[in-house]
């Protein structure tokens, strides 16, 4: 699966899925206890978030990693807005303090709109940066009745229009602390919530901030019952991948510019591959982003390899050769064994990979097993991942 690294990512935000290393905090020395009874919610996968119930109508969250090796938690009380705001609250100690249910919000990334449209809140999106990359059907119906507004780019977001819209949260996401866009909605009263699912390493990781949503949105068992079957869903089928015969050999990545970039060993995209039983060739290597290789040393290493899994942006054997012929040289491109999650997209062109994959690993995960294993799946249709086309389109 390919990776840019981070100074790309700017240029291309609507892939979220970029991943990068951050270090686990230990932190729960350092906080700060609000009042009332305290009930950590359980969080089996996610390390970037806790939820902590201290009564019916009030719930704090901590985001411990909201981008890459962030320095400060980002602490935030939901109340319940039909409560009152307890006295004994120091608000100051909050980054925000938000309403439940949140009636209206503007998103900022594709991984978001799958969590809304699972609890049965897309109506609550009201704006959304640069709206072409989303995939979702039903969202793209509401773009299209102007019921989601495009409001500009992310880091430069028409904040005079999201003003206008009067939303009650933005739900942000950044690569590092500085935004414009944002400060200056947080300066007008809108509170900022940064998701940082994208950070996480473990593919249930990702899937488990939809318990985030349940809090925000006063649908806390509903989320815990999606993410449940999700998970149950992803453990079933990586035992089923353990029955297989035979562990093939896997590479992933592509060219950009005189670098091939692939995922490093402790990454997402690694663990997929572990997890999908595979021997993915670069399994031992430190890190949890990209690699930056030569041509050569991926020729050398996987040359013989049976599967390429994930070539980046192309969606044909004509487009490989055409950006560089040396792709040929491959045993996986010669077996046309290459494929891509680049030709599932929306109607607008948005790639549904970059949306939908972090909320539902579980069909990640059969999408490669379907393709390494497929005598364990033989009758499943892949979601994301799709054979290379023979010809050019």
């Amino acid at each position: 699966m390919y990776q840019l690294p981070m100074k790309q990512l700017k240029g291309v935000l609507f892939s979220r899925l970029i991943l990068w290393a951050f270090l686990p905090l230990m932190l729960a020395g350092c906080r700060q206890e609000a009042p009332g009874t305290r009930a950590e919610n359980t969080l089996d996968y996610a390390t970037g978030f806790t939820i902590a119930k201290h009564s019916e109508t009030f719930t704090e969250v901590i985001v411990h990693t909201p981008w890459p090796e962030a320095s400060t938690l980002l602490k935030y009380a939901f109340i319940d807005r039909t409560a009152t705001i307890p006295d004994s609250l120091n608000t100051d100690t909050y980054k925000a303090v938000i309403r439940t249910p949140v009636r209206s919000l503007i998103a900022t990334s594709t991984t978001h709109i799958p969590a809304l449209e699972a609890l049965g809140v897309l109506d609550r999106l009201k704006g959304f940066p640069d709206t072409r990359y989303i995939s979702s059907a039903k969202a793209r119906s509401r773009i299209d009745n102007h019921a989601i507004k495009d409001i500009g780019q992310n880091e430069t977001m028409n904040t005079e229009m999201v003003l206008e819209m009067h939303p009650e949260l933005i739900l942000g996401f950044s690569i590092n602390e500085e935004n414009r866009s944002y400060a200056v909605l947080e300066r007008s009263g809108i509170p900022v919530l940064y998701n940082g699912d994208w950070v996480e390493q473990h593919p249930l990781g990702k899937a488990e901030w939809v318990k985030l949503y349940g809090v925000m949105f006063g649908k806390e068992a509903v989320a815990d019952s999606i993410f449940n079957a999700i998970a149950t869903q992803y453990e079933n089928t990586r035992a089923l991948a353990q029955k297989a015969k035979r562990t093939p050999t896997v590479y992933s990545g592509a060219m950009f510019r005189d670098i091939w970039y692939l995922p490093a060993g402790e990454s997402w995209a690694a663990q997929f591959l572990k997890d999908a039983n595979s021997d993915y060739l670069w399994k031992d290597t430190s890190g949890t982003g990209s690699l930056s290789l030569s041509f050569e040393s991926v020729l050398e290493k996987a040359g013989e390899a049976d599967v390429w899994l994930g070539a980046a942006q192309f969606t044909s054997y004509p487009q490989l050769i055409k950006a560089n012929e040396h792709y040929a040289r491959f045993k996986a491109f010669k077996d046309r064994r290459v494929y891509t999650y680049s030709k599932t997209t929306g109607d607008a062109g948005g790639v549904l990979f970059y949306e939908l994959a972090p909320q539902r690993p579980d069909l990640v995960l059969k999408d490669m097993i379907h393709i390494l294993h497929p005598e364990l799946l033989p009758d499943y249709e892949p979601v994301f991942y799709k054979p290379l086309d023979t010809l050019e389109d």
